[in-house]
């Protein structure tokens, strides 16, 4: 089980965890959401709740509670700049399907 950044993610969660002053790591789950089924939330972590895994990359910790950790086993986040965009990628090997507006997947 685990799930990692890449090199850029990891610079990029970094970057903002410094300008923060704080935080244990970048907690990365699913919530209930949109036309496929789960969304992904990404949020700072202060304190660790009793069922969080933490996985280190490039030297972040990443948060996962044990409910998510079973619909993004395996993923891969990448921070990504295409023209004036950028943002956060989440490379899931277990998506079975997306929405069309990718807001949403399903496992």
């Amino acid at each position: 089980m685990a799930v990692s950044l890449t090199e850029a993610a990891a610079a990029h969660v970094s970057q903002f965890l410094a300008n923060r002053g704080a935080g244990k790591g970048v907690r990365l789950g699913v919530k209930t959401s949109g036309c496929s089924g789960m969304a992904y939330v990404l949020e700072f972590v202060d304190e660790l709740a009793e069922d969080d895994k933490v996985f280190e990359s490039c030297g972040v910790n990443v948060i996962v509670d044990e409910k998510s950790l079973l619909y993004i086993d395996g993923t891969e986040l990448d921070f990504v700049k295409e023209g004036l965009n950028e943002g956060f990628v989440f490379n899931n090997p277990n998506v079975s399907g997306e929405c069309g507006c990718g807001e949403s997947f399903s496992v």
